[in-house]
């Protein structure tokens, strides 16, 4: 089996799964595929006979050919571990008549924990082999909220890597926000960008793409990578969960072992659900796949007329880290669901880049169709979701979480079992989820929102959480979009030199 990577916008170069984790991004600015994912299924019997890390080791057995079977081991036992509250990692729970899938036990309280423990693993091991030849690393990313602190958390202090992390000023909870900003390590940089997520993100890639500087850092021994969901390290480890679910699933005897079942994901960048896409080509049932959207609803739009088109207002909403118009990993889907047409893909790219929109051929539609379904829920709709939740079922949920349920909710049941994906702790919201619930919350910061949602709830608050109110802030600076590569070399100078 061909087990190389190349560009979603060309094949002339194929690359290790070492190697492409290590760049991140192609050079002609496409994302890392294989073609022969989907080549080779997964043991499904196999799977659902054991827990989180054994399926891990398949997972990333199968998607990282090039490591090592003792290398995955390793990593998998460093990612998922005490760190996590919980031996499942990801566990699931009944939501009334659907399944809830609790992605935030981790580190960080949010979904983005279960790739970012690992990529820091897996970067390490490629950057000392040949691939990496021992090079510095600093690992530069975009984030709406959640990415940010997962990769500050998961490489602080990792030997050889640097994190630099960018995140629209004002525009983040204020509990995601203080994450950041407290973040201690020698080897970490935050800054916020005047601008939205978009905004950071575009100039991410430009910085990825400038190969003066590229050049300029090559000369004292350091490469640019990334913890965005653009890097196949980052989208990898999210397939497991997948698989994970299906198999609890089958355990408490919610399905039979080959039943289809229909996962709901809360998604901006299109990357969560993309991996529930490579689950389904590794063999998992899979019946449908609902992408939810909040008022940044340019996915949904898409999916439905497969017209995409990032020329709309940007909406900040109470579902932050999905505010959304540029959604990066919807071209690897596209780069499949097109048969692998890199020119396809290629000239679709460029009509974003340049008119702000692409259309997508009718007969590349309705393949999409039959796999992808969406819905979308304004705020009104969200809050109403987390209230009706609380209050019909006893179960607390974070305004994302709250999307994808109130999505879920009107989408017709067809006999499959139905995973809601949880993305987030309620309590990295709790001045928003109290809100909803229908207490008063003007005046109050943060923290005094969230020991009242804990005390109107009887829930607890994530000790991570709570332990902010006494955090020092550490990272105040804030820059222009035109200012973020400045800001990313002299992190490199202050963390390498």
């Amino acid at each position: 089996m061909n087990s190389f990577y190349h560009s979603t916008r060309g094949k002339s170069e194929n690359v290790t799964s070492k190697q492409a984790i290590l760049r991140g991004i192609a050079p002609d600015g496409g994302l890392y595929v294989a073609d022969w994912v989907g080549e080779h299924k997964l043991d499904l019997a196999k799977i659902c006979a054991q827990g989180f890390q054994e399926t891990a080791r398949d997972v990333l057995g199968t998607l990282l050919p090039n490591f090592t079977e003792d290398e995955i081991a390793s990593c998998v036992e460093a990612a998922y571990g005490a760190q996590w509250d919980t031996p499942a990692c990801c566990p699931v729970t009944p939501l009334g008549d659907d399944w809830l899938l609790e992605l935030y036990h981790g580190p960080t309280s949010a979904f983005k924990d279960v790739a970012l423990q690992m990529l820091p693993q897996l970067m390490g091991v490629a950057r000392r082999g040949a691939e990496g030849e021992d090079k510095k690393i600093m690992i530069v990313t975009a984030t709406s909220g959640d990415t940010g602190k997962a990769a500050l958390e998961g490489f602080a202090g990792v030997d050889g890597c640097g994190v630099t992390v960018f995140y629209p000023e004002g525009k983040v909870s204020d509990i995601q926000h203080l994450q950041m900003a407290t973040q201690k390590g020698d080897n970490v940089a935050v800054c916020a960008v005047r601008g939205n997520f978009d905004d950071c993100q575009t100039e991410v890639k430009r910085i990825f793409a400038d190969h003066e500087m590229a050049e300029r850092l090559a000369r004292e021994g350091a490469v640019l990578s990334s913890a965005n969901s653009i890097n196949v390290g980052r989208l990898a480890p999210q397939v497991t969960y997948y698989f994970d679910s299906y198999a609890q699933l089958v355990r408490a005897g919610a399905v039979e072992q080959g039943d289809e079942v229909t996962f709901c994901v809360p998604t901006g960048n299109f990357g969560d659900v993309l991996a529930g896409y490579y689950a389904k080509r590794l063999g998992l049932p899979v019946r449908k796949l609902i992408v939810a959207s909040n008022e940044n609803d340019v996915l949904t739009d898409f999916l439905t007329t497969g017209t995409y088109d990032r020329m709309r207002p940007f909406n900040k909403t109470i579902s932050p880290s999905m505010d959304i118009l540029v959604s990066s990993n919807l071209e690897r889907m596209l780069y499949y669901f097109c048969d692998g047409d890199c020119e396809l893909v290629a000239s679709l790219m460029g009509d974003l880049a340049t008119k702000g929109s692409y259309t997508v051929p009718a007969e590349v539609l309705a393949r999409i169709q039959e796999v992808f379904a969406c819905g979308r829920a304004d705020d009104d709709a969200t809050r109403a979701q987390i209230r009706s939740t609380w209050e019909g079922l006893g179960v607390l949920i974070d305004p994302h979480t709250a999307v994808a349920k109130s999505v879920l909710d009107g989408v017709e049941r067809d006999g499959s079992a139905r995973v809601c994906l949880s993305t987030a702790s309620p309590y990295k919201f709790s001045a928003d989820v109290l809100a909803a619930l229908g207490e008063p919350t003007e005046g109050m910061s943060g923290f005094e929102c969230m020991d009242a949602l804990s005390a109107k709830t009887g829930t607890v608050a994530p000790a991570q959480l709570s332990a902010l109110r006494d955090a020092k802030v550490l990272h105040d600076a804030v820059c222009d979009r035109q200012k973020m590569g400045a800001f990313v070399e002299s992190a490199c100078a202050r963390v390498f030199l």
